[in-house]
This record gives C-alpha cells, sequence and structure tokens, in this order.
C-alpha cells in the first residue's frame, strides 16, 4: 500500500518550522468522575507527537472522545484528564485549545492538543467547509488513529483531501505493514481464528477469508453454528439456525479450494451459563439437550494448537470459549499460547482478543496487535478504509 509516511518526512528534514496536524485516537475509557481508567491509546499516540517535536514542528494534536453532540460541547466531552496525562508522558505541558478551527498559535517545538474534534459542527459527516478550515491550520496534516481508519469523518479524511502534504503516522503505518504482511503476501500456511457469540456479525468476513485462508478456525457461538451445519447436535448452546446454510456455503467454498474448517470433535459444557457452572468434556456427537457448549475440548484445543504452530502467518479476532470463566478458559489459553510459540508472523485484534492476551501475558510473543476494533474487523472484510483511501490517493498525486 502506497501511502506517504510521516518518520520519511521528518528524516528528509521536511518536517522542520512547518505546522504539523496529528490526528491521534486518545478516546479512552473514563469513570464517572471522568478519571482515565486505561490509558493504552494514549501512550501509543506518544511516538508521533515525540518525533514531531523532535523534528522541529509546530505540534496540534486532536482527537474524538466518547460521543458528544456536534455544537454542543458539554464539560464531560473535553480532552481535559487526556491533556493532563499526556504531558506527564511527554514531560511537558500540553495546552487544551478550545475554539480552535479559525487558528492556532503554536511555536514550532512545541505541542497544544485541540479540543474534541467531534464537538465541531460537520465532523462526523464530513462538511468541505469545515475539512478546508482545518487543513488551513497545517502544512503536514498526520493520521495517526487506526481505530477511526475506517470512518470518512472531517479530521480522518476531508483534512487529508485538502492539506498541503498528507501522511501516515508511525501507529497507521505499523497498522499497514502489519496488514499487508498477513492478508495481502502472506507466509503461507495462512491461518485465520474468527470467533464470536454469533455469526451474523461476521458473515462477511467469513466469506471474504474463505477465499483466502488455508485454515478458517470458527469458535465460540459462530462454532455452535457451524456445529449445527455438520450436523452435530449443540444442545442449549447460543447459535443461528437460520444461518446453517449460510456456515455450510462457507466450509464448502474451503472446502473445494483444499482448505479446511476444522469443527470441534469435543467440546467443554455447563448447565448453566455461570462462573461457578461445573464443567464436563464431551465428545461433539454427545452433547445433551440441556447442555451448553462454553469452550472447545483439550483434543480439539490440542488439534488446532498443533495447526497454529505449523502455519506460516496466523490472523487472530476472537476467543474460542468464554474465556472469563476459568474454567472455560482453556481453549482460548492453549489457542493464545500456540500462537505466542508459533515462528508465524501474527496480528491480532478486536477488544475480547486484547483481554485473552493480556490474561496469558502473551504480548510480545503476538507479531503485532492491532490498535482499532471496527477497523481491523473492516480490514478482514476485505474493505478499503477511507482513512488508507485519501492517503493512497494522495500518495499517488
Amino acid at each position: 500500500m502506497n501511502v506517504l509516511r510521516f518518520s520519511d518526512l521528518c528524516d528528509q528534514g521536511r518536517a522542520a518550522g512547518q505546522r504539523v496536524f496529528i490526528r491521534a485516537d486518545l478516546n479512552v475509557p473514563q469513570d464517572d468522575d471522568g478519571r482515565i481508567t486505561e490509558d493504552t491509546r494514549i501512550r501509543a499516540s506518544v511516538p508521533c507527537i515525540e518525533m514531531a517535536l523532535k523534528a522541529g514542528a509546530a505540534v496540534m494534536v486532536t482527537s474524538h472522545l466518547g460521543r458528544p453532540t456536534e455544537g454542543a460541547f458539554q464539560p464531560a466531552d473535553s480532552l481535559t484528564p487526556v491533556a493532563e496525562r499526556l504531558g506527564e508522558l511527554l514531560g511537558r505541558e500540553v495546552p487544551l485549545v478550545r475554539d480552535w478551527t479559525d487558528g492556532v498559535d503554536v511555536a514550532p517545538g512545541s505541542v497544544v492538543l485541540l479540543e474534541n474534534c467531534r464537538v465541531n459542527k460537520g465532523e462526523k459527516k464530513n462538511d468541505p467547509a469545515l475539512a478546508k478550515k482545518m487543513a488551513a491550520l497545517c502544512d503536514i496534516y498526520v493520521n495517526d488513529a487506526f481505530g477511526t481508519a475506517h470512518r470518512a469523518e472531517g479530521t480522518t479524511y476531508g483534512i487529508a483531501e485538502y492539506a498541503k502534504v498528507a501522511c501516515a503516522g508511525p501507529l497507521l503505518a505499523a497498522e499497514i505493514d502489519a496488514i499487508t504482511q498477513a492478508l495481502a503476501n502472506p507466509k503461507r500456511p495462512l491461518a485465520a481464528i474468527v470467533a464470536g457469540s454469533k455469526v451474523s456479525t461476521k458473515l462477511t468476513i467469513l466469506k471474504a477469508l474463505s477465499a483466502k485462508v488455508d485454515q478458517l478456525i470458527v469458535g465460540g457461538g459462530i462454532a455452535n453454528t457451524f456445529m449445527l451445519a455438520a450436523g452435530l447436535p449443540i444442545g442449549k448452546s447460543l447459535a443461528e439456525p437460520d444461518l446453517v446454510e449460510e456456515a455450510r456455503a462457507v466450509i464448502e467454498a474451503m472446502r473445494a479450494r483444499g482448505a479446511a474448517v476444522p469443527i470441534p470433535t469435543d467440546v467443554v459444557v455447563a448447565k448453566a451459563f455461570k462462573a461457578d457452572a461445573e464443567a464436563t468434556v464431551k465428545q461433539a456427537a454427545d452433547v445433551a439437550e440441556d447442555d451448553l457448549i462454553l469452550d472447545i475440548g483439550p483434543d480439539t484445543a490440542a488439534q488446532l494448537a498443533a495447526q497454529l504452530k505449523a502455519a506460516g502467518t496466523i490472523v487472530w479476532n476472537g476467543p474460542v470459549g468464554v474465556f472469563e470463566f476459568d474454567a472455560f478458559s482453556k481453549g482460548t489459553e492453549t489457542i493464545a499460547r500456540a500462537i505466542a510459540d508459533s515462528a508465524a508472523f501474527s496480528i491480532a485484534g478486536g477488544g475480547d482478543t486484547l483481554a485473552a492476551i493480556a490474561k496469558y501475558g502473551i504480548e510480545k510473543d503476538v507479531g503485532y496487535i492491532s490498535t482499532g476494533g471496527g477497523a481491523f474487523l473492516e480490514i478482514l472484510e476485505g474493505k478499503t478504509l477511507p482513512a488508507f483511501e485519501i492517503l493512497q490517493k494522495r500518495a499517488a498525486g
């Protein structure tokens, strides 16, 4: 994917003395008192800001936070806590600028944080008038917010159309490189794990991947629907019987290519969806009418782990069982550790996946951990993200 990279501009000295506008993703969770409860996104945005400051640029950074009403700023919408945390991480004060679309005062070597961009009228609908005003603020526009790359908004798309120079920040560039390595030019065998509660929410992903991957591992409620498609009993487990034909079509599409969708041969069941419910391992064919399937069984987990260890590339989206309950976490843990032990290049994304990675402490053993939930899913669906599209267009001149 050919896009201009901010790191290259800095290396060439082209950012020195320039006004640089960085669209970051600083949309962090907060408690009822507005205190930040988890700052991963802020920390992930620091390298781009430091790169711009080191290059001698006058730096403006903005982000959305929450879901404010356009044109109706409320104290709860403010990036004040973000400015404070960013200042701590950068080791300098980061002034917060409230009404900024008509002009920003910032000197080379300094940084300011521009208040919640989604408060500006026209941001979500990508109003050209707003986009042009924002583009006029800077010499270089940098998109470093992969988490919003699937949205064509004022600060993610419009400004990139009109800015003198539009480029990808280091975080966005890393996502592009990882996605290209995993999906565009993968080392084979290419294995994908797609898990979750419903086939319907990931059907387009399953169809798109069935044309690319060598192994399509399904888990969670999705696997239950595929078990139905294979003629296996699932008791009262979560599934979507009306999508059984769709699941069969995916199985057939894979089979036609000499590829496979491994169907669980054993499962872990319980009589109730509770953390302290008694866990019982059963052969897949022996699931009773009142059983709930809450995890894959040890034989299935071992078989999948062996396949993953032999893979060349692994794409992971979703835990294969109710890993939050320890009795039903073994399948996900086995899969996670197999990915960690594999020599394959691995890319993982999605909130539950990241929680599983953190639970088993394998962050350093996954090739790339994607920072965007919705954007990551749309990439797996085979969609071209708006932020990528406009940056490619600008790079092509």
